[in-house]
């Protein structure tokens, strides 16, 4: 993606890297695109003769403009909107299918993208986006590592992500202070798979990693259930009890969550 300065953008110049990141996403030959923030078009340069449709989502008014100006209606739809506001569900009808997203996250708002695609998962098929190098760690780690903590189990509810490859300020104009990293996030959520209700268990989420280095058995102010019922539940779930919630694989958390919300026996 690339953005305009006022909003804090930075473009991407580097063509071999768009190429990469176009190419991420396979075979677009039979799908609709939408391009988060395309600014100046350089990956939407590539995306055109490949797409079978393709759908920017740009806020910047200028750009907006300039991208109408380069491009026929029937090859690209120019959505001036916050991408906060942008109708998935309304496009992947439109499209007949699910979309494919592309894009290059403005870092003040990426955890809101993420949460955004996050809730329009029925819609969408693939994603290949560029982040901080730091968030991308954090949305691909792997139980126990450094990275792993809410937001990689939030995000992986939704899919499985890999991380392509990284990128230095220079490619990009004006350069940013950090590195920026490029990953694939596959949209198959896991609630169904593991008996969740996506609402109640969220919210055990953030409270199980509510404080960093605490184990899930140590409960915040607002919810206190008894010490015995909860060393049950661990037990239950074939968990130590003194493991930290970085520790413990989505799988692990949903035992320990079935654990904590038995279901309630049928009136007899």
């Amino acid at each position: 993606m690339t953005q305009a300065p006022k909003l804090g953008q930075n473009f991407l110049r580097d063509s071999q890297a768009s190429a990469r990141i176009v190419a991420a996403l396979g075979d677009l030959s039979q799908s609709t695109v939408v391009e988060i923030g395309p600014g100046h078009g350089v990956i939407t340069d590539l995306l055109i003769p490949r797409a079978r449709k393709v759908i920017a989502v740009e806020l910047d008014h200028s750009l907006a403009l300039s991208l109408r100006a380069r491009y026929s209606e029937d090859r690209l739809t120019v959505v001036e909107q916050d991408v906060l506001q942008f109708d998935f569900a309304a496009a992947a009808a439109e499209a007949g299918g699910k979309l494919l997203v592309i894009g290059n996250l403005p870092f003040y708002i990426t955890s809101p993208i993420l949460h955004r695609l996050a809730e329009a998962h029925a819609s969408l098929h693939i994603a290949v986006l560029m982040v901080q190098r730091e968030v991308a760690d954090r949305v691909t780690a792997s139980p126990g590592s450094r990275d792993y903590g809410l937001l990689s189990v939030t995000v992986q509810l939704y899919g499985p992500t890999t991380s392509l490859f990284t990128l230095p300020p220079e490619a990009f104009s004006p350069p940013p202070q950090v590195h920026s990293t490029v990953f694939r996030w596959r949209f198959a959520p896991r609630f169904e798979e593991l008996g969740l209700n996506p609402a109640t268990f969220t919210a055990f989420l953030r409270q199980a990693f509510a404080q960093k280095a605490k184990d899930p058995g140590q409960q915040p102010p607002r919810r206190r259930i008894d010490p015995a019922l909860i060393a049950a539940a661990l037990d239950q779930a074939a968990i130590p009890p003194q493991a930290r919630a970085e520790s413990l694989s989505i799988e692990s958390l949903a035992a320990l969550w079935h654990a904590l919300n038995p279901p309630s026996a049928p009136p007899g």
